[in-house]
């Protein structure tokens, strides 16, 4: 298991609530990362994550490798990235 072959799961919510509420900027964290950081990572977007249901979550929405952000903004989404990637480097 290279770690070329292992990307970080980036998932942002472009459902209506979460995109009303601020979720169209977070796609603007794709413009902000290196190049060699967009290499580690697998952008996707998701019509609807399900964490809207979820009584102590507010929208907008995004996800690191599964893990949920609240209240998402590009700042929380790039800390997620760095977390994910210092446990990753630290081997577990």
């Amino acid at each position: 298991m290279s770690e070329s072959s292992k990307k970080i799961k980036v998932t942002i919510c472009c459902g209506t609530y979460c995109y009303v509420m601020g979720g169209e900027e977070l796609q603007q964290v794709k413009e902000i990362l290196s190049p060699k950081l967009m290499q580690q990572i697998d952008f996707r977007y998701s019509t609807c994550l399900g964490y809207c249901k979820e009584n102590n979550k507010k929208p907008p929405f995004a996800e690191v490798n599964g893990k949920c952000i609240s209240e998402a903004t590009i700042e929380k989404i790039i800390r997620g990235l760095e977390t994910q990637i210092k446990e990753e480097g630290n081997g577990v």
